[in-house]
């Protein structure tokens, strides 16, 4: 809220009056006042355009701040530096403050981005690792399974085969195949080993018995 007789004050002591040596040049949105001024004893600027004026910034009284603990605007910055020629308006330091807002809020998005960035790639990777690890695990689950059903069939199979066959067919076989057994063991016994050693064509000579020769007439 403005103050009428604060106005009033400033726009005349912003006067350009030949007898004065400092004027007010203008404020800032902190209620800090800018003036221009010349030393006494010197030349006035009016009078002497080579004679530059001084600027100087004055603390708002209501902040009851040191002048090391006041910081101008940049703008207000580069008229008491000479590096703007014309103080900046009071809509112009507005537009500033939006701007500087706007700024820290692009910045504060772009560090969330950020931020961000390395969790978007770790799960993209993560991403691309589950991907190229599926189709090794599937094709070993599909592996599993088919090696599972070829067992179950092998059992179906030998299942059927089984009551296929009636039980004294399997008994008859297994009879068969003792006695087999079973003679193969008493022919062992049996078998002479000297008859292999017997090469002599006379060893196996046995004498006959005698029988008389028929008489001659």
């Amino acid at each position: 809220m403005t103050n009428p007789p604060l106005t009033l004050l400033q726009k005349w002591q912003s006067l350009r009056l030949p007898w004065r040596r400092h004027f007010l040049i203008g404020k800032d949105l902190s209620g800090n006042t800018y003036w221009e001024f010349h030393d006494r004893g010197t030349t006035s600027p009016n009078t002497n355009p080579s004679t530059k004026w001084r600027r100087i910034l004055r603390p708002n009284p209501a902040l009851n701040l040191h002048h090391s603990e006041v910081k101008p605007p940049p703008a207000w910055h580069q008229w008491l530096r000479h590096t703007r020629p014309n103080p900046p308006t009071i809509e112009e330091q507005k537009a500033d403050v939006i701007r500087q807002e706007r700024l820290k809020i692009l910045a504060a998005e772009a560090d969330r981005r950020w931020e961000a960035k390395p969790r978007y790639i770790e799960d993209l990777n993560k991403k691309k690792e589950e991907e190229a690890r599926k189709p090794a695990l599937e094709g070993r689950g599909m592996w599993v399974e088919k090696r599972l059903e070829r067992e179950q069939q092998r059992q179906e199979e030998k299942q059927q085969e089984e009551k296929q066959v009636p039980k004294e067919v399997k008994t008859e076989e297994v009879w068969e195949g003792m006695k087999r057994q079973a003679a193969t063991a008493e022919g062992g016994k049996k078998h002479d080993p000297w008859k292999q050693k017997r090469a002599g064509p006379g060893e196996e000579w046995q004498p006959q018995g005698w029988t008389p020769a028929a008489k001659k007439p």
